[in-house]
């Protein structure tokens, strides 16, 4: 078998495109074309080759390029790692703009900003590709709508925050394991992560609420606050795969449930200053 492939790197996480026509991946949509692959020997083999060692390792990323769901997209992307295939991969909608564009499958302006639209197991998602001089400069992606589906949830011998950013992801600090977010304690992260998963992945937070294909727990992230406004994570994702990057989807989802986290301070407050004023109102220094 002769494959060609190209490959990316998104702030060091790789990502491995496809190029080379793998045979037919029969379904009327990204999401049935992910079932049809995972179910299908022939092409599940190509992933095999290309994510194991000799030709790729542990934590090793990529997709198939398949046709988009209808005429709104340019093109489908099938995401997959060494265990299996993602319903999302924020990473890989980067690395797949930039590719578009070098390619020329998607025709760019010399100096600009072009939109490469790619439907993928999650939905339809958006690579905002920008240029100067003819070359790729930066890449932007326009996620799926993320949002909280639990805080606190019991996840073992700690508690989970469950949010949706194109998949599941449990958020857990670090501190919560007595870790830190170091490469000093990666091993420890990778076991905790998993832990998280096996503990949640199966339970109604890990349902999807319109489609049973989307469900599971993908990964969880260990996060840690360093300063204000100043955080840093890691996420392990599939079984204990490590992201180099920060992680599209997850972040996503960790920026809807920060969000979340406002919102519910600010009527807090807004409940509080209310109340205030019913007290102040009503002392009965006031009578």
């Amino acid at each position: 078998m002769e494959l060609r492939t190209v490959d990316y790197h998104t702030a060091g996480e790789p990502f491995r495109i496809v190029v080379s026509d793998v045979g037919e991946i029969a379904g009327a949509s990204v999401r049935e074309r992910r079932e049809t692959a995972a179910a299908t020997d022939r092409i599940d083999r190509v992933r095999r080759l290309l994510c194991h060692e000799p030709r790729g390792h542990a934590d090793m990323y990529g997709c198939f390029i398949v046709p988009p769901d209808d005429e709104g997209g340019n093109f489908g992307a099938l995401f997959w790692h060494k265990d299996g295939y993602s319903t999302a991969c924020g990473h890989g909608t980067i690395a797949l703009g930039a590719w578009a564009v070098e390619s020329r499958r998607v025709a760019a302006p010399c100096d600009g900003q072009v939109d490469v639209v790619i439907d993928v197991p999650s939905g339809r998602v958006i690579a905002r590709v920008r240029c100067a001089s003819g070359a790729v400069e930066e890449v932007a992606f326009v996620n799926v709508p993320a949002w909280v589906i639990a805080r606190g949830v019991d996840a073992g011998e700690v508690r989970a925050d469950v949010a949706w950013g194109g998949a599941f992801y449990a958020f857990v600090p670090a501190a919560a394991f007595g870790l830190h977010v170091t490469p000093q304690d990666l091993p420890a992260l990778i076991v905790a992560g998993r832990a998280v998963k096996a503990a949640l992945d199966g339970t109604r937070v890990s349902r999807h609420p319109h489609d049973e294909r989307l469900s599971g727990i993908y990964g969880t992230v260990l996060t840690e606050r360093i300063g204000p406004r100043h955080h840093r994570n890691v996420a392990i994702f599939a079984d204990g795969e490590v992201d180099r990057s920060p992680t599209g989807s997850a972040t996503s989802a960790r920026t809807r449930r920060t969000a979340a986290y406002r919102w519910r301070d600010r009527r807090r407050r807004r409940l509080a200053q209310r109340l205030d004023r019913r007290y102040e109102l009503h002392s009965p220094g006031d009578r």
